[in-house]
């Protein structure tokens, strides 16, 4: 007699045995870049058009910040993986491998290329 219930057989049984995982990590990310996108646009803006000592003065405080940095990072990670599973879709063989390392790359030096220069900016 096995003492399995429903969920755990089912756990891993997708078609690449990732789905539900891929799902909630999309979820996740989405619901937080729905939080601090808008907050992000309104720190950005207020700053944007000012002069350098005035962006400095604003992304020198922490919130801003740590705000725009896990914009990057959050961000980036979330086009990576949505771009990924479309990439996953629609392309085949070595085209596929080929275009999820070149998208993974680009979110991932985009991101260290923002916070490179959040570093600048704040420091």
């Amino acid at each position: 007699m096995r003492y399995l219930t429903a969920r755990k057989r089912a756990v891993g049984k997708g078609a690449s045995h990732t789905g539900t995982a891929h799902h909630w990590s999309m979820t996740l990310s989405a619901v937080a870049l729905a939080f601090m996108v808008p907050t992000w646009v309104y720190i950005v803006g207020h700053a944007l058009g000012q002069d350098y000592e005035a962006v400095r003065a604003t992304f020198a405080r922490p919130f801003p910040s740590i705000l725009t940095a896990l914009v990057l990072v959050i961000g980036m990670r979330h086009f990576a993986m949505g771009a990924t599973m479309m990439i996953e879709d629609y392309a085949q063989g070595t085209t596929r491998k080929m275009l999820i390392m070149f998208v993974i790359s680009l979110s991932t030096v985009i991101a260290a290329t923002g916070l490179y220069a959040l570093v600048r900016i704040a420091l």
